[in-house]
């Protein structure tokens, strides 16, 4: 069996890239993608990434599997990035970043009641600094709230919670590992999208080379190599870990904003970062190895996120 890994600092390291990539979703979709094709959008992000994981893994679900995949991938993906991407497309000033930075607490909750695991005060504390921090990077004045936006964001935020607490207590079958697990989740995810998008949004757009560069982008790098980087280290990290590494994603969105798309940073912006960061840090620290290094066992996990800071569209 794997020794416990939960104080590698490379592991920890590994693990962060994958909300830093998450961080650049925004502006890849306003910038390079069709506008307004949520579904479209996350069926593309989606389901070639699962396929692209599933070849390599060449393991499939069996028996009980089956249907718990599909359930999870309806959650996590499936559910999950139609939401996002509306609420992206909608809201202003950076609030669907806001009300992904409390997924973590509501996971929090949701595992004191279906995994029975009591909430630390240091784990409330962190998330609710974190949270304050974040909303300090990305809430602006102006701007009216859209309420379908919200809407979106919330119901992105509740659906991610709900399937990664029932990750954690289905865990994952004998001898497969978080490649084949996530495999089968973007999948799964990405078939209940494509109806949808058929349905909703009729025939898919017309894709110039921006906007094929920017959809292999987030299958390839945001989706595939993000996820699995991930799920590894939610299998090899303690779960207060991987929790807090959840901030990385709207400030690396902020950090992409200031230098790619010409976006200012003010002192209360900066202020912001700072104590997320340090939430973030926080969250590495003090904490004890897992008993046994499984993607199964008990304890909170942060939802992965790429709500990102939100301008107008152009």
């Amino acid at each position: 069996m794997r020794k416990p890994t939960a104080n590698r600092p490379a592991t920890i390291l590994l693990t962060a890239l994958a909300p830093v990539s998450w961080g650049t979703t925004y502006a890849v979709t306003t910038e390079f993608l069709p506008a307004d094709r949520p579904l479209f959008t996350g069926l593309m992000r989606a389901l070639p990434a699962g396929l692209v994981l599933l070849g390599l893994a060449r393991v499939l679900p069996r028996g009980a599997w089956w249907g718990k995949a599909a359930v999870l991938g309806a959650l996590n993906i499936g559910a999950f990035f139609p939401l996002l991407f509306l609420s992206a497309y909608r809201l202003p000033g950076g609030m669907a970043a806001v009300v992904g930075s409390v997924g973590p607490l509501i996971v929090v909750g949701l595992s004191a009641v279906l995994l029975g695991q009591r909430p630390t005060a240091r784990s409330v504390l962190t998330g609710l600094v974190a949270a304050f921090g974040v909303s300090l990077v990305v809430l602006k004045a102006a701007g009216a709230l859209d309420a379908v936006g919200v809407l979106a964001a919330l119901a992105a935020t509740a659906s991610m919670s709900v399937g990664t607490v029932l990750t954690k207590r289905w865990g994952r079958p004998e001898g497969v590992g978080p490649l084949a697990l996530t495999a089968w989740q973007l999948t799964a995810g990405g078939l209940l999208i494509a109806p949808l998008a058929l349905i909703v949004e009729g025939a898919p757009p017309a894709l110039d080379g921006r906007a094929i560069g920017g959809y292999l982008y987030l299958a390839l790098a945001n989706t595939a190599v993000a996820y699995w980087l991930w799920f590894r280290g939610i299998g090899r990290l303690t779960a207060t870990q991987v929790t807090f590494l959840g901030p990385l994603s709207p400030l690396t969105a902020a950090v992409v904003g200031w230098a790619a798309l010409g976006q200012t940073l003010t002192p209360v912006q900066l202020t912001g970062m700072a104590l997320a960061f340090g939430a973030t840090v926080a969250g590495q620290l003090g904490v004890r190895p897992p008993v046994r290094p499984s993607f199964g066992s008990a304890g909170q996990v942060s939802v992965p996120s790429d709500l990102t800071p939100a301008r107008a569209r152009r």
